[in-house]
């Protein structure tokens, strides 16, 4: 299982919402580039990476965030947050994104995912975020009708790379992640299911480990309060 250690971007700094909320957002660092080059020396295999003001706004705004943070490692990072046309993938693909997440845009224009995931094979993941369940977009403002597990099933065969599956109400809650529920959608769907959402102890990535079907899981506040060490758990993992 791969750990994906998490750099949400609002206003050009690094920050932790507490279940999703712009209004109660925490600075854990001002130099997103120097956070990637950290994250990476512990060992980190990969980063994710959330475009937050984009996430409302519809377009990206951490761009130049973003773009420090490209130039500083030479691990894969994923972004999502406003990205909704082809123009907005391509261009970041070309800047070096390993993956763009298609949030909002998989339940307002899925036949851009399918799009998307044909021109770029292996460089398009599917958000779904959720409460209760229900899939939210917008920034997790606005909240659908549509069930978690429904619309995943609606892109297995698109050729998406992944699915980040993440539960609101867990997010930077501390709380731990919902592992009952991101399994029985990793179990319902082929594709490959990374949890987010309340990832908060060394425990809880051994308990979405060893369901034995969750590919990754993402941890932000947690590594950034040290509550996980992230070279420890990097260790542990692979060791497991």
């Amino acid at each position: 299982m791969i750990l994906y250690p998490a750099i949400d971007l609002k206003d050009g700094q690094c920050v932790r919402l507490l279940k999703g909320e712009m209004t109660e957002a925490t600075v854990f660092n001002d130099d997103p580039g120097a956070q990637a080059a950290a994250f990476e020396a512990a060992g980190a295999e990969w980063i994710h990476l959330v475009d937050l003001n984009g996430a409302f706004a519809g377009h990206p705004v951490n761009a130049e965030a973003v773009e420090s943070i490209l130039s500083n490692v030479t691990v894969p990072a994923q972004l999502g947050g406003g990205i909704r046309d082809m123009a907005t993938i391509e261009r970041w693909l070309d800047k070096g994104l390993s993956r763009v997440i298609l949030g909002t845009v998989a339940v307002e224009n899925p036949d851009l995912v399918r799009e998307a995931a044909k021109a770029f094979p292996g460089h398009v993941a599917v958000g779904l975020d959720a409460r209760n369940g229900r899939v939210a977009t917008r920034g997790w403002a606005e909240e659908t009708e549509m069930m978690v597990t429904d619309l995943a099933r609606a892109f297995e065969d698109a050729g998406i790379a992944a699915i980040i599956y993440t539960d609101i109400d867990r997010d930077g809650a501390m709380g731990g992640p919902n592992v009952a529920a991101t399994e029985e959608l990793a179990r319902a769907v082929s594709v490959p299911v990374i949890a987010s959402g309340g990832v908060s102890s060394m425990n809880d990535l051994v308990t979405l480990r060893d369901t034995g079907v969750i590919s990754g899981a993402i941890s932000g506040r947690a590594l950034y309060d040290g509550a996980i060490d992230l070279k420890e758990a990097l260790a542990a993992l692979r060791e497991g």
